[in-house]
């Protein structure tokens, strides 16, 4: 019987000893960094409550302001990378400041000439941070290597960091779109000059002339009408790529879209389809809206007056592009403010017509039909603001 109590005192005390062991085995513990001599792909992002730097994961993690890397850095062996910047954003190496932009450019920096002297070969932290926007993370990739200097000559100086030229890497292909643009237009000019004119003429546009009630009369969805809504869309598209580049930073997009940031042709081409799948699906929308609401007889109008407005405006938006091509190098925060106001006032001026043509069908002091409008299009209005012209 004190054999068998023994054995069970024994029996206890060797299952507290190993309870801490059990408990460490599954806890979680994150693997030591694995710093390399170049960018990644992959960035940190600091956890707070752990006080711990965990993988960023931009479908899970909401965005910060900072972002680490892990980089194996040498003293004398450049390791260089380039990046896109706005003004204020700064580097830190080993949480001490190395760089601060000064105005939105290009920059090709040398990590390696930023280390103090006498730094140690091994791992260092990298961090990049700015005080009101996200970094574009998509634009830090590793610089070409400079070539070596021959012998008898004299090695160039460590490389600092120095603007690279604003011009966008797809200015080409933007020059491109533009003529098929203008191609686009002329052709439907001149092949639909009846329809083509109803649609560009002030008079309708902001009179009570009776082109604009024709307009209201005739079907929407014609051949003349589709075609005009891709060119709006592609430039819209070509708007949202060459100026708001990290549009595609939007959790939604990536899930659902994930084109990389190198690929300018086909970043025009897939948000020309989201633009014309926007335009064209709001009529489905419009149609559940109406029939909950009990106003289907609005939605016809309200959807015609939303294509002719659209449509109008859009011309403005290949201008805001040669504006880019043109003065992007030398004003690139006059260019985004111009391109901000041209699609704010696109974006205001379509619900402002749209809500001036329903309340003459029936007034909007009417709360219900008010209602209506604010479900439509105020709301819509404020989400596409504060992701396209806010972010920004």
């Amino acid at each position: 019987m004190r054999n068998r109590f023994h054995f069970r005192i024994l029996s206890l005390l060797w299952l507290l000893w190993l309870l801490p062991l059990a408990a460490s085995a599954v806890d979680y513990r994150p693997l030591a960094p694995k710093p390399r001599a170049g960018l990644t792909s992959d960035w940190l992002i600091q956890d707070v409550a752990r006080n711990r730097l965990v993988l960023y994961l931009p479908d899970y993690h909401a965005p910060v302001h900072a972002y680490y890397q892990w980089l194996s850095v040498r003293p004398g062996q450049p390791v260089r990378i380039s990046f896109t910047a706005r003004e204020k954003l700064s580097l830190f190496l080993d949480n001490r400041l190395v760089f601060t932009a000064s105005s939105p450019a290009s920059y090709t920096l040398d990590l390696a000439a930023l280390l103090p002297a006498g730094s140690n070969a091994g791992p260092h932290l990298l961090c990049v941070w700015h005080p009101d926007v996200l970094p574009n993370l998509a634009s830090f990739q590793n610089a070409p290597d400079v070539l070596k200097a021959p012998a008898g000559t004299v090695a160039p100086l460590p490389l600092r960091a120095q603007p690279r030229p604003q011009g966008h890497q797809g200015q080409n292909v933007f020059v491109g779109f533009l003529l098929v643009l203008g191609l686009g237009y002329g052709s439907l000019r001149a092949t639909y000059q009846p329809g083509f004119t109803r649609i560009y003429q002030l008079e309708g546009l902001w009179g009570k002339a009776s082109a604009e009630q024709d307009f209201l009369a005739k079907p929407t969805l014609t051949w003349l009408n589709l075609l005009l809504v891709l060119l709006f869309a592609l430039s819209f598209a070509l708007l949202l790529v060459a100026i708001h580049t990290n549009i595609q930073n939007i959790v939604i997009l990536r899930r659902l879209f994930d084109v990389a940031e190198s690929t300018i042709v086909v970043k025009v081409l897939l948000y020309t389809g989201l633009v014309a799948g926007f335009v064209l699906g709001k009529y489905l929308f419009l149609e559940l809206m109406g029939y909950i609401f009990d106003v289907t007889e609005l939605v016809t109008i309200q959807y015609r007056e939303f294509i002719r407005t659209i449509l109008f405006m859009g011309l403005f938006l290949p201008m805001v592009m040669l504006l880019y091509l043109g003065l992007n190098q030398r004003l690139p925060e006059t260019v985004l403010w111009v391109s901000n106001g041209v699609v704010s006032l696109l974006l205001v001026g379509t619900v402002w017509r749209v809500a001036r043509t329903l309340h003459r069908k029936n007034s909007l002091l009417n709360l219900h039909l008010f209602s209506y409008l604010c479900a439509t299009e105020v709301i819509p209005l404020i989400i596409l603001l504060k992701l396209i012209v806010f972010t920004y």
